[in-house]
């Protein structure tokens, strides 16, 4: 079996509006693709975020690269961050900042480089999601939607991560730039950065990259597997969200 990347146990996360997760269980291991899917409000990001160790859990275990991650600190944090990108639903760019200076960001925080190899990795990166030298100097403002996924996953891939974590990645997209952004996460996994996790709840997305699918509902996972099982499922609240009742 291919190591483990990432391994939940029995993980739990409340907010004020009552509990999230409910004990959530998966692991995901080396050169796979797991989509997590479910209806808005279901807990898909809040999972992205524990895995990010941007927030924490209230009870549960959470493993990344081997590591227990859930009473880390700040600085003991960041060595695992630095192994994965994450791509948020709105790509999440600096709104001051050139598309060359956000996708140098990471580089200029975390790595010792000189701005020659900045330069080239920007370019090299902004080339993987089929952007060229006419973006460099472009605010976020002057990009269109699709535009700006693609530069919030060049940015992700900036630090050459082992993971990559995408938060609704074809989200306000139209049907044209839904597709690229699929082809393009196909593309990563073929050699650039090949363990990934999609939290989606677009069924087309899950079709084209997912390994295999979670389908996350009250806050379980109702189903895991891969598509063609998802879709044959018997169970009836993971029907009603394929359908379309549920999301």
């Amino acid at each position: 079996m291919a190591d483990p990347i990432v391994e939940l146990v029995s993980v739990r996360r409340t907010f004020d509006a009552g509990e999230v997760l409910r004990g959530v269980t998966f692991t995901l291991v080396r050169g796979e693709t797991l989509v997590v899917m479910g209806g808005s409000g279901s807990g898909k990001t809040v999972l992205l975020r524990l895995i990010a160790g941007l927030i924490r859990p209230d009870a549960g275990q959470i493993r990344v690269f081997g590591r227990s991650i859930e009473g880390l600190s700040e600085e003991e944090l960041l060595p695992v961050r630095r192994r994965m990108g994450y791509v948020f639903q709105g790509a999440a760019l600096f709104d001051s900042l050139s598309v060359y200076e956000n996708v140098a960001y990471p580089l200029r925080e975390h790595a010792s480089l000189g701005e020659g190899e900045i330069a080239e990795r920007v370019a090299r990166n902004l080339g993987l999601v089929g952007l060229g030298p006419e973006v460099l100097r472009l605010l976020p403002a002057e990009l269109s939607g699709g535009m700006k996924k693609r530069v919030g996953i060049a940015r992700a891939l900036s630090i050459g991560p082992e993971l990559l974590l995408f938060d609704e990645p074809t989200a306000g997209l139209d049907p044209t730039n839904a597709k690229l952004v699929a082809e393009l996460v196909q593309k990563l996994h073929g050699g650039v950065c090949d363990t990934v996790i999609v939290v989606t709840h677009d069924i087309e997305l899950a079709k084209a990259v997912a390994d295999r699918v979670a389908v996350l509902i009250d806050g379980r996972f109702a189903a895991v597997g891969p598509m063609t099982e998802i879709l044959e499922t018997g169970n009836a609240a993971v029907q009603a969200f394929l359908t379309g009742e549920a999301r």
